[in-house]
């Protein structure tokens, strides 16, 4: 009897959920006449998503392509209304003429359970505006002039690493590669640390990197689409070991510069100055305005910064690369003209150089082709932070209702880009870009959330793609697919199997 009970119970309860998903919950769209897609008990519209049929950045292109039109889409993550923003003007509207509304990213932050999310991309509200302000400064083109030298030192250490390499075999899996090459970078810029990734094969710090890319999407979609529910229960994102790790690298880092008065110009350096003074000291010639903004970071937070600044340019900027090298393997043309600009302008400057770089204008259009193609970052969320009638719409939006916009199913729409699947570094000719809506190209987001480190990460794969041109011949291997495969289980853009290239010494 009890079993039988039990079982009846259980079957009331699920029929129960049931009709209060279906007929209270997903009602929401509906109710306020914007077009949606039917959802189903009880994820809504990411059942495909979490048994891994489908990954967020083609479950979001594929609506955005399906039903732009409608500028608006009703959709639902787990039980949470979802408005995927599907017109441009509207786009343009949340990221940031009404951004007051819209400032915050919506994902997991408990900075007391998991310190390294007390960061800059995803803070919210003040403690997110108090912090771009400190850190805006340390990204000045002064700054990035004289971090420069660890991004040529890295450079030539990954062309050095590769000519070994091609004396043993000529197919290359190149994200490893690259990824190594962005370690030694970002550890650092962003730690201090010389990583030698490039000639450790077992470094811990690669190891450390990965394990954040290596969750199960289940847990993406938890953090990223409903992280009440990790708030509620106290579950941190960044696991223990990687925080214990990373925040221990980073306070034995500062505490020897501090001992033995060690100065580098890096990115360390500059959080050491707001952990010591409160800001970051000035460029020459320009002026501190410190008055209102001067409390100082504590290791903890200023670690969180940096781990930021490691994951940020860390896995973004290999796979940038490693698809712009795939592609240029399978464009000859492209790399052959690109190598011929990188060999005059080096000609004229005689070195690698932050100005030599900046002058190179083909290499600026082919990596923006690559991030047009392959955004690194696919899906912009926000958060309604306060209830807004949309502007050119009849929707009103209630506080706490996420927005996304798919970032990819933009940049591969035919009707902005042409042929959108063809590689074609000319759609960032002057003239092209001015003929475009100035938020048809996301890579970066845009607003006053806009990506701080773009620069960076410009020149960051920049100079990886500049030392590999200049020294090899890329060819396609038979072991890499064509068109690639993309991860469905990754939260960035980033091809599945890696990408194989016949890599032959000039």
């Amino acid at each position: 009897m009890f079993l039988i009970e039990l079982i009846t119970a259980l079957v009331v309860a699920l029929c129960s959920l049931y009709i209060y998903f279906k007929f209270v919950v997903f009602t929401f769209w509906r109710k306020k006449g914007v077009f949606y897609i039917d959802p189903v008990v009880p994820a809504g519209n990411v059942t495909s998503l979490l048994i891994g049929k489908i990954s967020a950045t083609e479950l979001f292109r594929d609506a955005y392509l399906k039903y732009k039109d409608h500028r608006t889409i009703g959709m639902y993550t787990f039980f949470k209304p979802n408005l995927v923003i599907a017109d441009l003007d509207l786009v343009r509207i949340v990221l940031t003429k009404e951004f007051a509304s819209f400032h915050d990213r919506g994902y997991y932050c408990n900075e007391k359970v998991d310190p390294l999310s007390g960061n800059l991309f995803l803070l919210p509200g003040t403690k997110w505006r108090n912090l771009r302000t400190k850190l805006t400064p340390t990204f000045t083109s002064g700054n990035l002039k004289q971090m420069f030298g660890v991004l040529k030192d890295c450079g030539e250490e990954l062309a050095i690493s590769l000519k070994n390499r091609t004396k043993t075999t000529k197919c290359i899996e190149i994200k490893e590669i690259l990824g190594r090459y962005t370690i030694d970078v970002i550890m650092s810029a962003a730690f201090g640390i010389k990583s030698n990734c490039m000639t450790t094969p077992d470094s811990e710090f690669l190891y450390q990197g990965k394990k954040v890319f290596e969750y199960h999407i289940f847990w993406y979609a938890l953090f990223g689409l409903v992280p009440q529910i990790p708030d509620l229960f106290a579950i941190p994102f960044f696991g223990r070991k990687i925080s214990k790790f990373f925040i221990k690298v980073f306070r034995d880092t500062v505490q020897h510069r501090q001992t033995h008065n060690v100065v580098r110009h890096d990115f360390m350096n500059l959080l050491i100055q707001i952990i010591e003074k409160g800001y970051v000291a000035p460029d020459k010639g320009d002026t501190a305005d410190v008055s209102s903004n001067t409390s100082k970071m504590s290791i903890v937070e200023a670690a969180a910064q940096s781990y930021a600044f490691f994951l940020g340019g860390f896995e973004t900027s290999s796979t940038t690369a490693t698809f712009c090298l795939y592609e240029l393997a399978k464009n000859q043309d492209v790399q052959y003209k690109l190598r011929q600009e990188i060999e005059e302008i080096l000609k004229i400057h005689g070195e690698v150089s932050y100005n030599a770089v900046n002058d190179m204008t083909y290499l600026h259009k082919v990596v923006s082709e690559t991030m047009r193609k392959y955004p690194p970052v696919p899906i912009l969320n926000r958060i309604c932070t306060k209830d807004i009638d949309l502007p050119t719409t009849n929707i009103h939006i209630p506080e706490g209702t996420l927005l996304t916009i798919s970032v990819l199913g933009i940049q591969r729409d035919p009707a902005i880009y042409p042929n959108p699947d063809k590689f074609d570094p000319e759609r960032f000719d002057a003239n092209q870009i001015a003929a475009r809506h100035p938020y048809a190209y996301l890579p970066f987001g845009e607003g006053p959330r806009v990506c701080i480190g773009q620069r960076f990460g410009y020149m960051q794969t920049k100079v990886g793609v500049i030392n590999i041109v200049l020294n090899f011949k890329l060819k396609l291997h038979p072991q890499t697919s064509v068109p690639l495969i993309v991860d469905k289980a990754s939260i960035i853009c980033t091809p599945k199997d890696g990408v194989h290239l016949i890599i032959e010494p000039l």
